[in-house]
């Protein structure tokens, strides 16, 4: 057979139509680069500057999603990807319509659901008009003030449908501020010489080290891994380290972090710089959850206020950056926070590597709760005692307890490690509401299961309550009456996860998923449940997928009877 020879110029070559890749809108562009105007285009502010579209905008056009990859030289893929993963962007592909201006969040976790928060959602989908949208969302931190109903960035307290009207007619959509401590007023007390101490070099870093592991001060943020032991570990690897902050309580019944960012702010500062300053941090990042604009507008402020006004005229504070989350649960656990700082998808990293050694950008991190950097000031000027001598019941140390529900004081309050649920109600929240009695509560938040009434006199402390398939987590306390169901409570926290899932596993994505179908029947399958459990516990990436079965498990073991 003869052969035919073809030469390259002979080659039809297929040519694509239309242009390769996403076309840029010109129009989208310009506005994208108004939007970012002299900010940096590196790549861990894509979230950040996905925030600035939306809220200018109120959603993300496909356009304007499109233009900002070009700007920021990604794929359109990468930037999609990211927006689509936070619950707080409004990705709107084109021929959709795009969402009503204005947007009220009612909150329907566990306390807002106790109070009525279903009720409140029908009442506003059916009184306010097309130009408002009305969205059930997982928690806001907010849960003593319960109901809650957020319109715009402005949170409404023991929300009705009147108050909230009234703030959608009002447009009063931005949250107000609190009264807190000032810089003036916090240096004005004795503020901040600690930290000059440390920056000049008055206070030795090991010194600051030892009364920290001393103190027996644990991880404030669920995990309550000894500050001290961590700081060491972080500081023995290779320089240079950075420091990354969690303000990301979005655990069901936490709100503690707010409460003391609201009062006193640059006691957290100051105890965090000491603790980057110690470990030898180079920089510093600040994860905020994007539901606390109040506490945003404060921080920015009082950042600059500080770098404006530093301790010391010799020696220059550490960066600080502050990064604001989207709407997404997952993002508490410490490594889907780093990723999400990275301006990517808040998924969690299988381990090892631990933070401490490979961390945000590839470097050693120190990773820390917000509150448990608010108690290192206090701890150096008074002394590792001062902290350690607190507690009951054989415990050691303080416990910022956020409590919620049926008693009739609720909010944070600040006890000693150990104290009893039975010694919380009567002695820091006065007694039950009138009318209800005592039955049961969440001691961790909805990940850290559910005790009955007659196991109220558990110290409650880190490790404690192990033994009883729960745990105090953020010490989230979330207490219920006779007139509750724990059963309903323990289904309303399985569609919270099945929610939150960031959908990386199949044994959390899924068994969330399967386990609040079968929970919602009313005769439960408890075989078939526990079994669930057991994968989900055993395979699971993260302590989502592990922690989530422990509501529903208490129920079949503490509460037999609403079966």
């Amino acid at each position: 057979m003869a052969v035919i020879k073809i030469s390259p110029d002979q080659i039809s070559r297929k040519k694509r139509r239309g242009p390769k890749g996403h076309s840029v809108d010109l129009s989208a562009l310009e506005d994208i680069k108004t939007l970012l105007s002299d900010e940096s285009r590196q790549r861990d502010l894509l979230i950040e500057h996905l925030h600035k579209i939306q809220d200018h905008y109120q959603h993300i056009s496909s356009k304007h999603l499109v233009a900002l990859a070009h700007e920021m030289n990604l794929s359109t893929a990468e930037v999609y990807e990211v927006a689509s993963f936070y619950h707080h962007f409004d990705v709107v592909k084109d021929g959709q319509t795009p969402p009503p201006p204005l947007t009220v969040r009612v909150c329907e976790s566990l306390t807002c659901d106790m109070s009525g928060a279903h009720d409140l959602i029908g009442a506003l989908e059916s009184g306010l008009s097309d130009q408002v949208r009305v969205q059930k969302v997982p928690c806001v931190g907010r849960c003593q003030h319960a109901p809650v109903a957020v319109v715009g960035q402005n949170p409404i307290h023991q929300a009705t449908p009147e108050s909230v009207t009234i703030a959608v007619k009002n447009l009063d959509v931005k949250e107000k501020t609190t009264n807190y401590i000032s810089l003036e007023k916090y240096r004005a007390d004795g503020g901040y010489q600690t930290l000059k101490n440390v920056l000049e070099g008055n206070i030795e870093t090991e010194s600051i080290m030892m009364k920290m592991e001393d103190s027996g001060l644990r991880g404030l943020g669920g995990a309550g891994f000894p500050a001290g032991k961590k700081w060491r570990i972080v500081n023995s690897f290779a320089a240079p380290r950075l420091m990354a902050v969690n303000i990301d309580e979005g655990e069901p019944g936490t709100f503690k972090d707010r409460h003391y960012l609201e009062i006193d702010p640059h006691r957290f500062l100051e105890g965090m710089i000491i603790a980057a300053l110690t470990v030898g941090c180079d920089a510093i990042y600040v994860y905020l959850r994007d539901e606390y604009a109040g506490c945003r507008d404060i921080l920015t402020k009082e950042i600059a206020n500080l770098q404006n006004n530093p301790p010391s005229d010799s020696v220059k504070l550490p960066p600080i950056y502050l990064r604001r989350g989207a709407g997404a649960y997952i993002c508490g656990e410490e490594s889907a926070m780093v990723e999400s700082i990275e301006g990517k998808r808040g998924m969690p990293r299988l381990r090892p590597p631990y933070l401490a050694g490979v961390g945000l950008f590839g470097r050693p991190t120190l990773e820390h709760n917000m509150e448990s950097v608010y108690w290192v000031r206090d701890i150096i000027e008074k002394g590792p005692d001062w902290f350690s001598s607190h507690g009951r019941h054989d415990r050691n140390g303080l416990r910022s307890f956020s409590i919620s529900g049926r008693v009739n004081k609720p909010g944070v309050h600040l006890a000693p490690a150990g104290i009893t649920m039975r010694e919380l109600i009567d002695e820091y929240c006065e007694g039950m509401q009138e009318g209800h009695e005592f039955y049961g509560y969440f001691p961790g938040g909805a990940s850290g299961g559910i005790l009955p009434e007659s196991m109220a006199d558990i110290p409650m402390d880190f490790d404690t309550l192990n033994e009883y398939g729960c745990f105090i987590g953020s010490a989230a306390v979330v207490v219920f009456s006779n007139q509750d169901s724990a059963k309903k409570l323990a289904l309303n926290a399985m569609k919270f996860f099945e929610e939150e899932s960031c959908g990386q596993c199949t044994p959390c994505r899924v068994g969330t998923a399967k386990a609040a179908t079968l929970m919602e029947e009313k005769d439960w399958d408890t075989d078939l449940l526990e079994e669930l459990s057991s994968v989900m516990v055993d395979a699971s990436i993260c302590g989502l997928g592990q922690a989530a079965p422990n509501p529903m498990r208490c129920i079949i073991k503490y509460f037999p009877d609403e079966l």
